[in-house]
């Protein structure tokens, strides 16, 4: 463990940002906004781990990650071994460090006095840091080469680290992605200053560097069909996520001006990478963001940072409570309380935004373009209907629709005629789905989920996937070896106790 009685003496210090009327201005309006800490601060933060009997930071993180041994590393001044303890379970330890929220810290048991966890996240993200800025982290081409070979189809972080295990245990693995660039939604969907996507493409890079193909551009299901797959791998993985968004059925909906949040979300993120496209755009506009999650986070973070007038988040949930509801979330559950996003915090620093909680949208009006969204309290409860006489209308010049997402998108589900769950998504129980030779991962088997769901869920379906593919090698035998009726002569020879 680290230092003996260390959680008792050192107080948590979490995560520094910069000023959020800084960061929205300037050279630095679309780079990372969080700020480093010195190492001499962050083994004192490792040295608050206590190495628990039953560390519960390994059953809230969903990668297993081995929080207590790196966090003592980090103590001991040992940052190569922790970062060979950090890639043990976890392929890209940069992505979570940035993006996860951070589960583990919920179920630490410091955390049972609330605001007290280990920074373990902070943490995490600086072993990954030093060892891209030492040289540590390098490509791993395979040993030896199996003859067998699969197709990644989806590049997001599941099929990323499906294809990385994959080629790691000799097979020639080949990834596609129907959009430029490989990264799914971490280089498309979630915005520079959250992550810059030199982070993202230096391990596309040492993918590459392994032996793993790419095929940018090349849409599955309909530039290639499920047949061309079959017919030329050994096995398929399908890790294309859960991209059908969850529309808003009201009045107006088609009106110019209503966009999913990731079409605007992509347009942003294609502009800051270069592309000239302004084909959505946020600036000087009276912006409405519908939903209260990361994304629609991420919606007015970019707003903000085009200009927008105003930006307004409405939320059709209840607001949370300040501190851990323990009736309903107890530790070392995740708890239920309300969080300011970054965005929020940025929005209200230049007073432009504002969020509102139990808001249902009832209507959108304007002449072929929307100008006004009309609104009603909502019921606390499911179905979350409109409170009669609370109406109220707001002015909308962009409606961003960022409530989720329901499945997969169905092509090449269809394609290959795969039995699927009552949610649309691929059945993959063992992730092996109902056609033999093909697997799913991540949020195409599971739903819409965490960054580090869809890393774990891409490392076990390739160990699935590479125990089918040792089985393609052997000869059937016969349990037992010969005929079920036939056994040995006389007892079991079994030694005694003497």
């Amino acid at each position: 463990m680290g230092e003996l009685g260390g959680f008792l003496k050192i107080e948590r210090v979490g995560i520094p940002y910069q000023d959020p009327t800084q960061r929205i201005s300037g050279d630095r309006t679309y780079r990372e906004f969080t700020v480093q800490r010195p190492d001499e601060e962050l083994a004192a933060q490792g040295a608050r781990c206590m190495d628990c009997g039953v560390p519960f930071c390994h059953n809230g993180c969903p990668l297993g990650n081995l929080i207590p041994d790196w966090n003592d590393l980090v103590y001991r001044d040992r940052w190569q071994d922790a970062i060979r303890q950090l890639h043990a379970t976890n392929n890209f330890p940069e992505f979570t460090g940035r993006l996860c929220p951070a589960p583990c810290e919920a179920s630490c048991v410091l955390e049972i006095r609330e605001g007290d966890a280990v920074t373990i996240k902070q943490i995490e993200n600086s072993i990954v840091n030093r060892a891209w800025d030492e040289g540590w982290i390098v490509p791993v081409p395979p040993r030896r080469e199996t003859g067998r070979s699969v197709a990644v189809v989806g590049a997001g972080p599941a099929g990323m680290a499906a294809a990385q295990q994959l080629r790691r245990a000799g097979h020639r693995v080949v990834l596609y992605e129907r959009d430029e660039a490989a990264g799914g939604l971490v280089r498309f969907g979630v915005p520079d200053f959250k992550i810059e996507k030199t982070i993202v493409e230096r391990r596309v890079e040492q993918l590459v560097a392994e032996g793993v193909e790419l095929r940018l551009g090349v849409d599955v299901g309909v530039d290639v069909s499920a047949e061309d797959l079959r017919d030329e791998f050994d096995a398929v993985v399908l890790s294309i996520g859960s991209r059908v968004p969850r529309d808003l059925p009201v009045p107006g909906r088609e009106l110019d001006g209503v966009h999913f949040a990731m079409e605007y979300l992509y347009v942003r993120n294609r502009w800051v990478a270069g592309s000239s496209d302004t084909s959505i755009s946020a600036a000087g506009r009276n912006v409405i963001v519908i939903g209260g999650g990361d994304t629609g986070a991420d919606c007015v973070g970019n707003s903000i940072r085009e200009g927008a007038a105003s930006v307004v988040q409405l939320e059709l949930l209840p607001e949370p409570p300040v501190n851990r509801p323990d009736d309903r979330t107890p530790w070392p559950l995740w708890p239920a309380k309300f969080r300011l996003s970054y965005a929020m915090e940025e929005a209200r620093a230049v007073e432009r935004g504002e969020q509102d909680f139990s808001v249902v949208t009832t209507e959108l009006t304007g002449n072929g373009r929307v100008q006004r969204l009309h609104y009603a309290q909502a019921e606390a409860k499911p179905p979350f209907g409109p409170v009669p006489g609370t109406d109220g209308v707001l002015d909308a010049d962009l409606v961003l629709l960022a409530m989720g997402f329901l499945s997969p998108e169905p092509t090449i589900l269809e394609q290959l005629d795969l039995e699927r769950d009552g949610r649309g998504n691929a059945k993959a129980p063992t992730y092996e789905t109902s056609v033999p030779g093909v697997f799913a991962a991540g949020d195409a088997r599971r739903g819409q989920s965490l960054i580090v769901w869809a890393i774990n869920e891409g490392r076990q379906c390739a160990r699935m996937v590479d125990r089918y593919l040792e089985g393609l090698d052997r000869e059937p035998a016969l349990v037992g070896g010969g005929d079920a009726d036939e056994g040995p002569e006389g007892p079991p020879q079994v030694a005694g106790p003497s």
